[in-house]
């Protein structure tokens, strides 16, 4: 996958109970662009959005890159990168023997990177961090308008 066009993604969800209604925000920044995706659901959790951020994030590419997506979710980033060996060596379970939690989420997740060259970088919610916050307001313009709409 040499000689792939870049992009920076960043991505961030959130939710208003845990289960509640949430929201998931993403920033693209391409060439000289930047495009902004978000999107939500009625009865979810935060996990699913930071899920859900980077999965639409990802799906939304026209073709194949070299990607640096940056979440300041180590639940994403740990999840894609290192314990979903474990969890499908082990049939879809965790250590403990329970079922994987969001595993239709983490299947999809997985099918979309498999089309990319993808570099995950963690970085510090909350931190001043301009695209983190960026998508954060995002996340939560979601977030808001799904428990508005209650649709």
């Amino acid at each position: 996958m040499n000689n792939l066009e870049s992009v920076n993604i960043y991505t961030d969800g959130a939710c208003s109970g845990n289960p509640g209604p949430g929201g998931w925000g993403v920033l693209i920044k391409y060439q000289d662009r930047d495009v902004e995706l978000m999107g939500g659901e009625l009865e979810t959790t935060n996990n699913r959005m930071e899920m859900m951020a980077a999965i639409m994030a990802l799906e939304s590419l026209k073709s194949v890159k070299k990607v640096n997506i940056h979440t300041d979710s180590t639940y994403l980033r740990d999840g894609i990168t290192k314990w979903i060996i474990k969890w499908k060596a082990n049939g879809w379970r965790t250590s403990t023997k329970k079922p994987v939690k969001n595993i239709d989420l983490w299947k999809r997740l997985e099918a979309v990177t498999a089309l990319h060259d993808i570099e995950w970088h963690w970085v510090k919610g909350h931190a001043g961090h301009p695209e983190n916050e960026r998508v954060d307001r995002l996340a939560g313009i979601a977030l808001t308008q799904k428990r508005n709409t209650n649709v």
